[in-house]
């Protein structure tokens, strides 16, 4: 059996932004570890030359940056494979999973119990510039079924992949909006626990309240494990209460529930003196809705109604939760762009495509200009990395007369070009700053083109199936009554 994960390795600043990299490529080749350097292998690059090779694909295409590579460990139970085996295993993964994509170095470590594999590939294609990126679920979809596909080959057990590990999810940015605001786990079972807390006289009854909720428990006692852990229902793994925060590990639940009852948690009425408060009202004219905006409001005020249920049931609504923000955003969309008609919206996707391209256009005439300035930022970043020896050298130190010399032949290679180090520290960041508002632009033109792919669709698939919109439905009654006159 062998199980895989997958890390990232990110940039260490502009002076050395690949050292992370050159450091994790030599840890997983040290020969100690590798059988003397047998169980050491390449793909789509030089062994010796890997990470001059990584190091100039990322200044070809102009993406020195952020991160610089990704490391996959895949390790073997323990006495199940030698190290010959694991390394077939992990070449195999390499050119299955990274293809002609990305250049790679991967090495089998066999000096513990435990048999494992590295690869380590760099973060940008040499073929077309793209960088890699990892979406959720890939691990479930992707790395591990290869893995256990490879070990059945070998005649290797293999591990169980969960149906909701496996799912596929939508888009990462809605992924990640119901993961961090608007469907929070935490303060749901921080609610249900402070219930517990107030309606319970001993430890035991807090655990039997809990029980009634639905809640699994796990290492109550510290039987399995040092940590008290609760799972809600709907909830795909436990979670340890301590990571609630202070007022949630067993020894404050113990103490809160001595100190904390019914009592303590009854509001104070406070009687407030009657006054009158004059305020100026701005009265709003009604806005006038199209058809096509009736009919999404009326759909997303009829899923809203949702929010009056109760809030620790919520996770019994999820999906439901996740189709009022999408309602949400198609009918902001339809109201931000005026949109009436379907003709409207065929026009607003073709509006939205264009937006794409030129965005795209912005956003690689900034990066060329940005690598047009790579060679002096580097000089600039030499200077920095010598500063403090200039320092001392100017203070009268004659032992940085070294780093004297090479930082006063840096500063004239700067002042040939017409430029000082101020003024490259000044490009840099109004490039980076520049960089941030392009993707942000660009985000934002491919959400919005979404959510009119979306409605498109959506209308298309209605007219498909005959039924008329609601502009056709009008048009037909005006037609009746002209007639009847």
């Amino acid at each position: 059996m062998a199980i895989s994960k997958i890390l990232y390795i990110g940039d260490c600043g502009a002076g050395y932004a690949g050292k992370h990299l050159k450091q994790a490529l030599d840890y997983i080749t040290v020969p100690e570890k590798t059988g003397g350097g047998q169980f050491v292998g390449s793909l789509n690059c030089q062994q010796e030359q890997v990470y001059e090779q990584m190091r100039q694909t990322k200044e070809q295409f102009g993406k020195t940056d952020q991160r610089q590579g990704y490391h996959l460990i895949i390790s073997f139970v323990e006495g199940e494979v030698d190290a010959d085996t694991a390394f077939e295993v992990i070449g195999k993964f390499a050119k299955e999973y990274l293809g002609k994509d990305y250049e790679a170095l991967y090495a089998v470590h066999d000096n513990t119990n435990h048999i494992h594999g590295h690869i380590i590939f760099n973060s940008v294609s040499f073929r077309d510039g793209r960088k890699y990126r990892y979406k959720k679920g890939d691990w479930a979809r992707e790395i591990q079924p290869i893995t256990n596909r490879l070990c059945e080959e070998y005649g290797l057990s293999t591990i169980e992949i969960s149906e909701d590990r496996a799912k596929k999810s939508e888009n990462y940015k809605e992924w990640n909006d119901f993961r961090d605001g608007r469907f929070v786990w935490a303060d749901m079972i921080k609610r249900d626990i402070d219930a517990a807390v107030i309606q319970s006289a001993t430890y035991e009854s807090f655990l039997s309240v809990l029980s009634e909720m639905g809640y699994g428990i796990k290492n109550a006692y510290r039987t399995e494990g040092k940590h008290l852990a609760i799972k809600p229902m709907g909830m795909s793994r436990f979670r340890r209460c301590k990571s609630l925060g202070e007022d949630y590990t067993e020894e404050r639940i113990r103490e809160r529930i001595a100190q904390e009852n019914l009592s303590s948690y009854k509001k104070v009425q406070q009687v407030q003196e009657t006054k009158i408060v004059r305020c100026r009202v701005k009265r709003y004219k009604k806005a006038k809705m199209s058809g096509i905006q009736k009919r999404y409001f009326a759909r997303l005020y009829k899923t809203g109604l949702l929010k009056k249920r109760p809030y620790s049931k919520a996770w019994q609504y999820r999906d439901d939760i996740r189709k009022m923000q999408k309602l949400q955003e198609d009918y902001l969309f339809l109201v931000r762009h005026d949109v009436s008609t379907a003709g409207d919206i065929r026009q607003t996707a073709a509006q939205m495509a264009d937006r794409k391209k030129e965005t795209s256009r912005e956003k690689s005439r900034i990066f060329k200009e940005r690598a047009r300035m790579k060679p002096l930022f580097d000089i600039a970043a030499q200077m920095e990395a010598l500063l403090e020896c200039e320092n001392c050298y100017q203070r009268g130190e004659a032992l940085f007369e070294k780093e004297h010399g090479q930082y006063a032949a840096l500063s004239a290679r700067l002042e040939k070009e017409g430029y000082t180090a101020g003024q490259l520290a000044e490009f840099k960041e109004h490039y980076r700053s520049e960089i941030a508002r392009i993707r942000e632009k660009e985000k934002a033109v491919a959400k919005e083109e979404r959510i009119a792919a979306r409605i498109l669709a959506e209308i298309t698939a209605g007219e498909r199936a005959g039924k008329p919109e609601p502009e056709k439905k009008q048009e037909k009654e005006r037609e009746r009554k002209e007639k009847s006159r």
